[in-house]
């Protein structure tokens, strides 16, 4: 059947209301961007999330409806998905471990099923460029989970677009990432033998285009689409091209054919602020040649006149990025699957065992507001003011464990909003000039926060006040904290001096009220 670019009438368009889309997935990277798309499309958007909460600090959040929900709870989906037109599918459980293909498996059933029930008009999944000539089974775990899961949803009984994409180029994307650090950090690079392996990268720009163009695609279209970029490029390719557009040195690259994918996300893992444990899958992917097989979307949504964003030029977009400070998110803006996610337990109701808590306090001559432009600065490029050795060492430790380690750094050098990762911390609550609360990610025996608060006390002092607290599980819980304890007096309390010394250097600065 012929079709305009357009489609028939959007979904809910004979009623006089807009469209209203459900976003699973819109704190992390791609849904992160993709939401403040849809609005200016003019959906209306609700967003489906865990706890509401982490959509406070968003720009968009006083625009969007946030609903609770989960995607691997069947009983929490009915009402999310009542009265949808487009449900955007965009959550995977990449780096859960070994079972992560169980979940993404019945998160899938649970979503199609709901939306189903509830008579949403479409779906629109992201999923991995899959390889020519592979069969499924063979796939790696990443590839395979991702074409399961659009199979799942194709055969939902929703009419479901699939987009498939490779590598994508963005400022703040795991690939990105993966790809700047190992070509700024290593002029000479000992590769794996993937590095010859032929991909199709696409600009993060003309996904999100893709996504929304989905949205009005006509209700008897239930498939998938490949959507990639203008430039088949193999690894090694990008590597140099990066190098060129960032204005390195030309990389010397070495491949060693017996470095296996495991061994390579330990390395990636080292080098990289990404973990190994979403390093492998990347990595495992990067085995196969993706290459999109048709470009049938185009008849859909044609490209601009401009044409697709090629490679060199999403590059210099993700870098300008960067430099700017103006990464919107990241691919650590989702919660870490798996992650620690327990709430500071409340101080006066706290009857669940022991909790472990390290106490600091200071008085200063210092304005609260200079206190509190510190104290928001920590992590990062900025550091933690305190034994710079022992957090780059138990960072360290951290990344070897298989965790995150304090590579992941900030969005913004000098913001916080709730949900941003910062090294090896998430921030759990922020009420802006007065407490900030940090919640460990790292490889622990029990669950870690660290909360910062500054309270006035009068237009020139302040007080800082500092806690540690830890909520061991298990007899290696207490181990742990007893092992470290004698440390504190260095970490926690230079932590304290340093922090409330930055401030009152920053007051002293000339033309500082």
């Amino acid at each position: 059947m012929e079709t305009t670019r357009e489609g028939p009438s959007r979904p809910g368009g004979s009623t006089g209301r807009a469209p209203l889309v459900l976003v699973a997935g819109a704190t992390g990277y791609i849904g992160g961007r993709l939401v403040p798309v849809l609005l200016g499309a003019g959906y209306r958007v609700r967003c489906l999330v865990r706890d509401p909460r982490r959509l406070r600090d968003q720009p968009w959040a006083d625009r969007v409806e946030a609903v609770r929900g989960d995607v691997t709870r069947p009983d929490t989906l009915a009402g999310p998905c009542e009265g949808v037109d487009v449900l955007y599918y965009l959550v995977h459980a990449l780096g859960t471990g070994a079972d992560f293909e169980e979940t993404d498996r019945r998160a899938a059933l649970a979503v199609g099923r709901a939306a189903k029930t509830a008579g949403v008009g479409r779906i629109v999944y992201l999923g991995g460029l899959a390889p020519r000539q592979v069969a499924e089974r063979d796939l790696s775990p990443h590839l395979r989970s991702r074409a399961e899961v659009g199979r799942i949803l194709l055969n939902s009984g929703v009419p479901t677009a699939q987009l498939r994409a490779a590598v994508i180029i963005g400022s703040g994307s795991a690939s990105f990432e993966m790809l700047r650090y190992l070509t700024e950090r290593l002029p000479v690079m000992v590769t794996p033998s993937w590095v010859a392996t032929r991909i199709q990268p696409v600009a993060v720009r003309d996904v999100l285009r893709c996504l929304l163009a989905a949205a009005r695609l006509p209700p008897d279209v239930n498939r998938g689409f490949d959507i990639g970029g203008p430039d088949v490029l193999t690894y090694r390719q990008m590597m140099m091209r990066y190098a060129a557009v960032a204005r390195l040195p030309r990389r010397l690259i070495l491949p060693v054919p017996a470095l296996t994918p495991g061994l390579s996300s330990l390395w990636v893992g080292l080098v990289t602020p990404v973990p190994a444990s979403i390093a492998r899958p990347l990595v495992e992917s990067l085995r196969h040649e993706v290459i999109c097989r048709e470009n049938d979307f185009a008849r859909y949504a044609p490209a601009p006149p401009e044409g697709p964003i090629g490679f060199n030029e999403a590059v210099r977009l993700a870098l300008k990025r960067v430099r700017d400070t103006d990464v919107a998110t990241r691919w650590s803006s989702a919660s870490l699957p798996g992650a620690p996610s327990d709430p500071l337990p409340s101080d006066p109701d706290w009857s669940g065992g022991t909790l472990y808590e390290d106490r600091r306090e200071a008085h200063i001559e210092a304005p609260a507001r200079e206190l509190w432009r510190v104290v928001e600065g920590i992590g990062g490029e900025n550091g933690w003011y305190s034994f710079p050795l022992a957090w780059s060492l138990r960072g360290l430790l951290d990344r070897l464990a298989g965790g995150v380690g304090l590579r992941r750094g900030r969005r913004d050098p000098h913001a916080l909003r709730l949900g941003d990762s910062l090294d090896f911390w998430r921030v759990e609550e922020i009420e802006r000039g007065h407490v900030l609360r940090l919640r460990a990610e790292m490889r622990l025996p029990g669950r870690a926060w660290l909360e910062l608060t500054v309270t006035p006390d009068g237009p020139s002092r302040s007080t800082y006040r500092q806690r540690a607290l830890f909520r061991p599980h298990g007899l290696a819980g207490h181990a742990y904290w007893w092992s470290v304890s004698p440390f504190h007096a260095i970490v926690f309390g230079g932590m304290a001096r340093n922090i409330t010394r930055r401030a009152l250097r920053e007051a002293a600065r000339p033309g500082v009220e």
